[in-house]
């Protein structure tokens, strides 16, 4: 069996922009990526369930999001929306409502889109944020992830300001607040992962820490039941964590650490609290983005500042992870996209 991966990186240096490569899942082989895609920092990748492509885009003072068409391979621009300003940082899918998300870091923004019958884009409603910490990187509010939680409402995770914000969404692709929850001062939350319909796992970047979360769908609130570290105590230098998965088992958890360059490995107890078990060196450095292919055999994590991507084969009973492939060339990776 062979699968599709889509890779998003920068273009500061000499990536091109969105690259395609094949696992091998027989030969466990990763074949090396290439260039499919000419776009401006395309940092960050999702697949739609009507053969498309969104992708953060950036042209010249203008950033946004993209559509791609990969029916037949061709990749041609089916819509773009492009303003003045900076480019999201993350891209949500709502395919019951045909609904998009586009997550503004420097913004402090969530712009929603519909995902119109010819695959172009028409911009719904704005969500604005305020607030700041007292970190360097909190300055102003800056948004990080948007996406659905799994009874449908939208989950907004601010950096920023410490916050974790829900909303209810209407089918025309408008936003009320339900609830808010406020993390510690520095916490700086990045990016989220549910593992059923009232628990939930975030990866906080400032912190270096991963909390446990319990959803109410009722209302929409979020409490905290658990804080872990994604680092060892003993590591002392610059760590940011990055991004977060869960295997469909709902047994494994896994955090990327950019500075100790890991992937830090949890096995979820039965209460659903998070036990630390490892790490896996990501054999580079800077690891923002990793995913696990559609069978959770493999594990594919790409190294921002190394320009390498790593193949890993993963023990489905004890989690851990096993190093096949490394030093597969990858420009200024940050984005992993298995089409499923």
């Amino acid at each position: 069996m062979k699968q599709q991966i889509y890779f998003g990186t920068y273009t500061k240096q000499t990536s091109r922009g969105i690259y395609q490569a094949q696992l091998d899942c027989n030969a466990e082989h990763l074949s090396q990526p290439q260039p499919i895609i000419t776009v401006g920092n395309p940092t960050y990748l999702k697949l739609t369930d009507r053969n498309s492509l969104l992708a953060v885009a950036v042209e010249g003072p203008l950033g946004g999001i993209a559509n791609y068409n990969l029916a037949d391979q061709s990749f041609d621009l089916l819509d773009d929306q492009l303003t003045t300003g900076s480019s999201p940082c993350y891209i949500g899918y709502d395919r019951s409502r045909q609904l998009v998300f586009a997550a503004y870091y420097h913004r402090g923004t969530v712009e929603i889109y519909h995902l119109n019958d010819d695959l172009t884009l028409t911009l719904t409603d704005q969500i604005i944020h305020h607030g700041n910490g007292p970190r360097p990187e909190q300055d102003a509010a800056h948004v990080h992830f948007a996406d659905l939680t799994p009874d449908g409402r939208l989950v907004v995770v601010d950096l920023g300001n410490d916050t974790l914000t829900t909303y209810t969404i209407s089918s025309t692709g408008k936003a009320t607040e339900d609830a808010c929850l406020n993390f510690e001062a520095g916490f700086g939350p990045r990016h989220l992962v549910f593992a059923d319909q009232n628990t939930a796992y975030l990866a906080a970047e400032l912190s270096s820490q991963i909390a446990v979360l319990q959803y109410d769908p009722h209302d929409g609130h979020f409490e905290i039941r658990q804080i872990l570290s994604t680092i060892p105590d003993d590591f002392t230098a610059h760590n940011g964590a990055a991004a977060i998965r869960i295997t469909d088992d709902h047994r494994f958890v896994y955090v990327s650490n950019r500075g100790h360059d890991s992937l830090a490995i949890y096995q979820v107890n039965p209460d659903h609290t998070l036990a630390l078990i490892d790490w896996a060196s990501t054999k580079g450095s800077f690891p923002r983005d990793f995913a696990l292919d559609k069978t959770n055999r493999f594990l594919i994590v790409a190294n921002q500042d190394t320009n390498n991507a790593t193949l890993f084969k993963r023990d489905p009973k004890n989690g851990k992870l096993d190093c096949i492939q490394q030093n597969i060339p990858l420009p200024e990776g940050v984005c992993v996209c298995f089409k499923k």
